[in-house]
């Protein structure tokens, strides 16, 4: 099928105005003052509006010690998940 009415350059661009990328909009951590996205939780310090949402510090120590054990496997050694904390 052929296109009988051809657009041109001209209105194909106004059409596409609005197609254009915003930049994002960052609000800043009254906790620690890292930027994050309104209305999220920081992902710094895990903070939403002065309060923890989830206690980042923690799950990265579990992370560690996890990683740990599993790099004490690999090379062969027998660590218990205890010592690792």
């Amino acid at each position: 099928m052929v296109v009988r009415m051809r657009h041109t350059r001209g209105h194909t661009r106004n059409r596409r105005s609005h197609h254009a990328l915003e930049a994002v909009a960052l609000a800043t951590c009254s906790n620690c003052g890292a930027q994050h996205r309104p209305h999220h939780m920081c992902l710094n310090c895990g903070f939403y509006k002065g309060r923890v949402v989830i206690d980042l510090l923690a799950k990265k120590q579990a992370r560690e010690a996890r990683m740990e054990v599993k790099r004490a496997a690999i090379r062969g050694e027998e660590v218990a998940p205890a010592e690792a904390k």
